[in-house]
C-alpha cells in the first residue's frame, strides 16, 4: 500500500511539513537521513544545518531566556542532555530542531533514520529506494533535503579535512586541539560571523579571511564581528594553501592578496569554512527540473510544485535566495498544504 506522502529531509522545512501533514491526517513518513560518518563529513546529518548552529536569535517565539524547564518537559528523557547544555540565552539550533522533531512525532509522524538514494518519478505511485535497500511507494513526495557547506576545493584543504579543516564550528570548535589557539574562518556573510563569534569563546584569536573590503553580513552581525576583541578581520585576502604536517595536522594558512599585496602565512591550528552551500540534489538529477545552481525549481508562482505533478519541494533545496530557518519552515508548511490539496484533487485523500 503506497504511503500518502513521504518527506525526504529533516531540517526546519521537513519537520514543519511533517507537522502540517500529520495534522491533516496524511500519516507522513519522514526519511530524516542517516547518522553516518560520510554524512557527518559532508554536513548532511539528520536535523539539517540548523542543528549545527549555536544561538537562534531570529526565529520568532524564542527570545533570550532560560528554556531549561520547557526543554525538560517537552523533550523525551533521552534528549535531556540538551537541558544540561542549555546556555539560558534563548534557543540553540539543536534545541529548536529536536523540539520540531518531537512536535512532528507527537502528531503521529513516523521517522526512518536513513537516506533516500534513488527516486523514480516516472509515474505514480512514486518509487523511492533507501540507502539501506528498502523500497517504498508514495502518492506524493515532499523534497526537503536542504543544502550542505561548500569547501574551497584546494588539494591541501582536502588533505587536512578532519585534521584541522572543518565546515562546522559548533561540531568541532570546542575540541581541545582548538582551545586557546589561533583559528581561521573563511567567509564574510552572517554564517561566517556566527562561526567566528562562536569560536572566539574557545580560541586565542579568530582570523576572518574575506576577499573583499566589506563584510556581506547583515549590519548587526558585521558590527558584532568588528566589536569582538578576539576577532581580527583580514580584508582583501583569500586562502591559497592550507599548511600543516602529518603529525600535528593543520598549522596555518597561506593567504593571497586580492589587491596585489605579497602573500603571507598566518599561524593557526584550525580553518573553518563558511562560504555558502550546495543543494543536496544529486539523487534527483534527471528526475525533476533544477536551476543552473542545481536547486530544485519551483514551477508554479507562490507554490511549492516542482516539474513533476505530485512532487513538492521545501526549504533550502529549492531556495538559493533567503536560506533562513523561518523561510524554510514557511515553505515546509506550504508544501504540506499543497500536497494535501493535490492528494484531495486526485481522490487519494
Amino acid at each position: 500500500m503506497p504511503e500518502k506522502v513521504i518527506i525526504v529531509g529533516s531540517g526546519p522545512a521537513g519537520w514543519t511539513a511533517a507537522i502540517y501533514a500529520a495534522r491533516a491526517n496524511l500519516e507522513p513518513l519522514v526519511y530524516e537521513g542517516a547518522a553516518t560518518e560520510e554524512n557527518r563529513v559532508a554536513g548532511t546529518l539528520p536535523l539539517g544545518q540548523l542543528n549545527l548552529t549555536t544561538e537562534v536569535e531570529n526565529f520568532p517565539g524564542f527570545p533570550a531566556g532560560d528554556l531549561s524547564g520547557f526543554l525538560k518537559s517537552a523533550l523525551d528523557e533521552g534528549n535531556h542532555w540538551l537541558v544540561d547544555l542549555h546556555q539560558q540565552e534563548g534557543c540553540s539550533g539543536p534545541e529548536l530542531m529536536h523540539l520540531m522533531r518531537k512536535q512532528a512525532t507527537n502528531f503521529g509522524t513516523r521517522v526512518v533514520t536513513d537516506d533516500i538514494a534513488e527516486v523514480d518519478f516516472s509515474g505514480g505511485p512514486f518509487r523511492l529506494t533507501a540507502a539501506g535497500g528498502d523500497q517504498i511507494e508514495a502518492h506524493a513526495v515532499i523534497l526537503a533535503t536542504g543544502a550542505r557547506a561548500n569547501y574551497l576545493g584546494l588539494e591541501s584543504e582536502e588533505k587536512y579535512k578532519n585534521n584541522g579543516v572543518s565546515a562546522c564550528a559548533v561540531c568541532d570548535g570546542a575540541l581541545p586541539r582548538f582551545r586557546e589557539k589561533p583559528l581561521v574562518v573563511v567567509g564574510g556573510g552572517d554564517s561566517a560571523v556566527e562561526e567566528a563569534d562562536y569560536l572566539s569563546k574557545f580560541a586565542s584569536t579568530v582570523y576572518m579571511v574575506h576577499r573583499r573590503e566589506e563584510l556581506r553580513a547583515s549590519k548587526i552581525m558585521a558590527q558584532r564581528a568588528i566589536n569582538n576583541p578576539k576577532i581580527e578581520i583580514l580584508w582583501n585576502t583569500q586562502v591559497a594553501e592550507v599548511l600543516g604536517n602529518d603529525s600535528t595536522g593543520l598549522t596555518g594558512v597561506r593567504l593571497q592578496s586580492s589587491v596585489g599585496e605579497p602573500d603571507r602565512d598566518v599561524e593557526a591550528v584550525g580553518m573553518f569554512l563558511a562560504i555558502g552551500h550546495t543543494p543536496n540534489t544529486r539523487f534527483l538529477e534527471g528526475k525533476v527540473e533544477m536551476t543552473e545552481k542545481q536547486y530544485v525549481k519551483w514551477t508554479v508562482p507562490f507554490r511549492t510544485n516542482t516539474s513533476v505533478d505530485g512532487v513538492f519541494a521545501a526549504g533550502d533545496v529549492a531556495d538559493d535566495n533567503y536560506r533562513q530557518a523561518i523561510t524554510a519552515a514557511g515553505t515546509g508548511c506550504m508544501s504540506a498544504l499543497d500536497a494535501e490539496r493535490w492528494l484531495g484533487a486526485q481522490r487519494l485523500h
